[in-house]
C-alpha cells in the first residue's frame, strides 16, 4: 500500500477515530492525506483557529497533507452536491489505495452525509473502502481491528492534545475507550494471544478490499 486518504467531516474527528492507524501508516512509509470538509461555522473566528490544530495534530503523526474544505458546519444537508463535488476532486487528486471515512449510518448528520457520499464516490474511484468508528455511529459491527501499542496510543493522545478548544475532550476516556473497544466482540481466548505490547484498538468495517494474486 502507497497511499491512504481519510476524509472526515470535521476537525479532531480523524485523530478520534483513527489516530493510531493513522501514525501506524505514516511510520511504515505510507502515504496519508487527510481531508476535513469543515472547520466550523463562517461566522466563527475559530474556524480558522482549529484548522491549525489540525495542522498540528497532523505534524504530530506524520501526516503528509491535511487539506480542508470550506463546507459549514451542521449545515452539510443543504451542500450535498458541492460535498460529492469536492470529494471527485479530492479522490482524483489523491488516488488512494484505500479510503476511509465515517460509518454511514450516525446520529450527526454531518458524519452520515460525509459517509454516504464518500462512499458514492470511493467505490467508482478508490481501491479500497473503510469505515471507522465515531462516538455516534448506530448499528456498526466492525469486522477489522487494528491493536496498537502504548507508543501509539501516546501519539494519538499527543495529536488530540493540539485540538485546545474542545475542551470536552478527556485524555484519560479515550485511552480507556482503547484499552477496551474490542472486548464486545472479540473472544477472550483470541485477546488472550495478542502480544505484551498491544494495550489498545481502534476498530473498522471493511467495505471493499481488493487483492492481487500477480506473481505467485
Amino acid at each position: 500500500m502507497k497511499s491512504v486518504l481519510v476524509v472526515v467531516a470535521h476537525p479532531d474527528d480523524a485523530e478520534i477515530s483513527m489516530g493510531m492507524r493513522i501514525h501506524w501508516y505514516t511510520q511504515l512509509g505510507v502515504r496519508v492525506r487527510v481531508h476535513c470538509l469543515s472547520t466550523g461555522k463562517p461566522e466563527e473566528e475559530g474556524s480558522v483557529t482549529r484548522r491549525n490544530e489540525c495542522l498540528s495534530a497532523g505534524a504530530v503523526l506524520m501526516v503528509d497533507q491535511y487539506t480542508f474544505s470550506d463546507v459549514p458546519d451542521t449545515r452539510f444537508v443543504e451542500h450535498r452536491g458541492r460535498i460529492n463535488s469536492e470529494l471527485f476532486r479530492v479522490i482524483g487528486e489523491s488516488r488512494p489505495d484505500l479510503v476511509y471515512t465515517h460509518y454511514p449510518d450516525d446520529q450527526h448528520i454531518d458524519h452520515s452525509i460525509t459517509g454516504q457520499e464518500v462512499t458514492a464516490v470511493a467505490m467508482r474511484e478508490a481501491m479500497g473502502l473503510s469505515y471507522f468508528r465515531s462516538p455516534y455511529s448506530t448499528g456498526f459491527e466492525p469486522n477489522m481491528f487494528f491493536v496498537g501499542t502504548e507508543k501509539l496510543m501516546d501519539a494519538k493522545v499527543k495529536a488530540l492534545e493540539c485540538f485546545a478548544s474542545q475542551r470536552q475532550l478527556d485524555m484519560d476516556v479515550f485511552r480507556q475507550l482503547g484499552a477496551v473497544a474490542y472486548r464486545q466482540h472479540v473472544h477472550h481466548r483470541v485477546v488472550e494471544r495478542f502480544g505484551d505490547d498491544s494495550a489498545y484498538c481502534e476498530m473498522f468495517r471493511v467495505q471493499r478490499s481488493i487483492e492481487f494474486g500477480s506473481g505467485v
